[in-house]
Order: structure tokens, then C-alpha cells, then sequence
């Protein structure tokens, strides 16, 4: 036992002084110098590309061309996103030929690991094939309010993978665009929504009727209000057990959350100024 130990002692060291250690650490601060080198121009390149994207998309006749400001975000997120996943390719390429890793005999003989490669690239290819016609058929722009897969938000972003989502509580949800069976999106109409002021039982209902019917005309010919339709009056409702005069407005889907506050305050403003007494 102790003469094997000693044998393979005695190998050890013939092969540790046979190892030409000053080009060993030669080859390593050599390697190590490409490698940095390699990073840094990378790194520059994704820089330069981003600002080029950035500089195109931020011509104004560019958006034009593109169908609409909301389309050129789109475009410009898709077109960051391929940029990058091209670059981080090209930048693990250049890695492993500088280690020495012979990345094309590799790809060229290792047949389990293309099989393999294959078959997890099959989701990758759905997702790059989903989310092309998703863009193909203008179902989804950046800014856009829908909902997917019983998620709700505004599209924060479209990939080559995923579409970003960010729910009205902050979480920002990431889709996998082969998921993406049904889209539910509520920025490309106008939609209806019901304004219900709440007046007193004993109020003059054709009273209340000929105000909001004069205050309608009032903001019709308000530019800054930017009404679909005339407001339409639905006129006393029973809601909860409480009298409420209803009236359905038309509204542009993205402005919603703006005007509808603004409609409230004007009807209310003018039920006051009439002399309409209102409850909590």
C-alpha cells in the first residue's frame, strides 16, 4: 500500500514539473485580458444600440409611419428586446471560442444534446410565433388596458417571449405569449359608463332632466372634455334602496379614469346650482 502511495506520489510530482507553469499563467492573463476586452466591446455595443433605437423611434415621423405613437412603443420595445437577446448570444459565442470551447463541433456532434435543444426550443419558437401575429394582427400596443389569462393591466412591454403586464395594485405579471389564447383589450373602443348622482326623493325629476340635459350641451361644445356621444339620460334609478338619476356616457376607454370624475363634478356643480337637493 505504501509503495502504490509512493508511486503515485512520485507521478504527481513528474507531472507538476513538467508543467510549463510560465505559460500556463501566460495563456491565463492572455485569456483573461481577451475576455475583459471582449466584454467591454459587447457592453459598448449594447449601449450604442439601445441609444439608436431609442434616437429612431423618438422621430416624429417615425411614429407616423408606424400607425400611432402606442404603436411605436411597441415597436420599440420589440425591437430593444431582439437586439439584446442577439447580442447576449453573439457575446456567449465569442465567450466560449475564447475559452477554447469548440462551440460549432459541439453543436454539429453532440446529437442527444440538439435533440434535446430541440425539444426545449419548441416553447421558444410558440412564443416567438404567438407573439408575431399578436403584433401581425395589431391585437396588443404598449399603453393598451386587456386583459389576458383572467390578468388585468396595461401592457408594459411586448417580447420575443413574454408581454408585461402591470396590475393596478403594482405587480408586474410576465406572460409566456404561447399562453396567450384570449385577449380582452379595453383601449381600442370607447366604452359606457353609468355617472349615478344621488338626489333627494322628494327632487323635481323633469326639473333634474332639463339641467343635466342643458349641462350635456354645455360639455358637448367643450373641447377639453372630448365626448364619444351626447351623454344619454337613463333618468331615476333604484339603486340599494336609494334614488339615484342615471346618465350613460360614452367615453374613450384611456381617458375614463379622467373624465368621469370631471362629468361627476359638472352634473353636480349644475344640480346644485338649480336648486336640486342631494343625499350621501
Amino acid at each position: 500500500m505504501n509503495s502504490q502511495l509512493a508511486t503515485y506520489s512520485k507521478h504527481f510530482q513528474k507531472t507538476i514539473s513538467n508543467v510549463n507553469w510560465f505559460q500556463v499563467g501566460d495563456n491565463f492573463i492572455h485569456k483573461s485580458g481577451t475576455l475583459l476586452f471582449a466584454t467591454v466591446v459587447f457592453a459598448l455595443i449594447l449601449w450604442i444600440g439601445k441609444w439608436i433605437i431609442n434616437s429612431i423611434f423618438r422621430q416624429t415621423k417615425r411614429i407616423e409611419i408606424l400607425g400611432g405613437f402606442k404603436r411605436a412603443a411597441t415597436f420599440r420595445a420589440l425591437s430593444l428586446n431582439i437586439f439584446r437577446y442577439t447580442t447576449y448570444f453573439c457575446y456567449l459565442y465569442a465567450i466560449l471560442s475564447i475559452i477554447g470551447v469548440p462551440v460549432g463541433t459541439l453543436i454539429a456532434g453532440a446529437g442527444i444534446f440538439s435533440i434535446a435543444l430541440g425539444l426545449g426550443a419548441q416553447g421558444f419558437v410558440s412564443d416567438v410565433v404567438n407573439g408575431f401575429f399578436i403584433l401581425l394582427e395589431e391585437q396588443l400596443d404598449v399603453g393598451d388596458l386587456v386583459e389576458i389569462n383572467n390578468i388585468k393591466g396595461t401592457v408594459t412591454a411586448i417580447g420575443l417571449r413574454t408581454t408585461k403586464l402591470l396590475s393596478s395594485d403594482g405587480t408586474l405579471n410576465f406572460i409566456p405569449n404561447r399562453s396567450i389564447t384570449i385577449i380582452k383589450n379595453y383601449s381600442r373602443h370607447s366604452r359606457l359608463i353609468n355617472i349615478d348622482l344621488n338626489i333627494a326623493m322628494d327632487s323635481d325629476l323633469e326639473v333634474v332632466k332639463q339641467i343635466i340635459t342643458k349641462e350635456n350641451q354645455k360639455l358637448m361644445n367643450n373641447e377639453q372634455v372630448e365626448l364619444v356621444a351626447t351623454p344619454e339620460i337613463i333618468g331615476p334609478v333604484d339603486v340599494n334602496g336609494k334614488l339615484v338619476f342615471r346618465v350613460a356616457v360614452n367615453v374613450p376607454t384611456k381617458k375614463q379614469n379622467r373624465l368621469t370624475p370631471k362629468l361627476l363634478s359638472a352634473y353636480l356643480t349644475a344640480l346644485a346650482r338649480g336648486g336640486i337637493h342631494l343625499t350621501k
